[in-house]
């Protein structure tokens, strides 16, 4: 099993994406463990569901 590109860390507030690749944040803070972002980043990296995704947990922010 290769290393995983993307990862939650949980930081003061939430969840944070970390870019194993990049060395840095990757997108916003989320109150909630964004599993099944993760999961579409590190597998097909399909756009359109990333956006999707991208935006209902920005829903679920507010």
């Amino acid at each position: 099993m290769s290393r995983r590109r993307y990862v939650a860390r949980g930081v003061p507030g939430g969840y944070r994406v970390w870019d194993n690749k990049a060395r840095r944040w990757w997108g916003d803070l989320y109150q909630l463990c964004p599993d099944d972002l993760l999961t579409e980043l590190n597998g097909e990296a399909n756009p359109d569901k990333i956006s999707a995704l991208l935006k209902r947990y920005r829903a679920l922010k507010r």
